[in-house]
């Protein structure tokens, strides 16, 4: 068993709903694991430590912890996935100018940005893994497990938001 450090949003599709309503409900179905952050009204994040065979099933069933509580749940993000450079800094424990450096040296091999821009936004998963298989940088296996999985979620749940007729065209298109 491995300890996989994620953070999950949910939307309650009701901007009625008071996340502050649930929090006790989801402690007592599985989410005792989790540290659970209320901002914005209908929103909750959760972060959670949890045990599991694998990343997808850390994930998989936090999901499904929140869904027995609040059915209409909608998952907004799973982190970490989305960063810029100070993040990435900040998760490998070096300086943003460093992870900068290293990107803007190896252009073309270094991954594409989801957004670029200011800031630029590039997934995890594809730094650490040229980090890891390009300049042979020490990854966290569960770091980089944990990004891959929150990625595919996160791809999964844009992918719903493409009109159904559409996909498999723009499946050909990108492939």
């Amino acid at each position: 068993m491995n300890e996989y450090d994620f953070t999950l949003k949910f939307d309650f599709q009701n901007s009625q709903a008071d996340p502050n309503d649930y929090i006790e409900q989801l402690h007592e179905s599985g989410c005792d694991d989790a540290l659970i952050g209320v901002g914005k009204k209908g929103c909750i994040a959760l972060n959670f430590i949890r045990e599991a065979s694998s990343a997808y099933e850390a994930i998989s069933s936090a999901i499904s912890d929140v869904k027995k509580v609040v059915p209409h749940a909608v998952l907004i993000e799973a982190m970490p996935d989305f960063v810029g450079l100070t993040d990435t800094a900040k998760i490998l424990g070096c300086t943003r100018q460093n992870i900068r450096n290293l990107i803007v040296k190896s252009e073309p091999r270094s991954p594409f940005p989801v957004y670029e821009g200011t800031p630029s936004i590039w997934h995890l998963a594809e730094i650490l893994i040229w980090l890891k298989e390009d300049k042979t940088y020490l990854i966290d296996d569960s770091l980089l497990e944990i990004a891959k999985t929150n990625m595919d979620f996160n791809i999964a749940r844009s992918w719903q938001k493409i009109e159904p007729d559409l996909q498999e065209n723009i499946m050909d298109l990108v492939t």
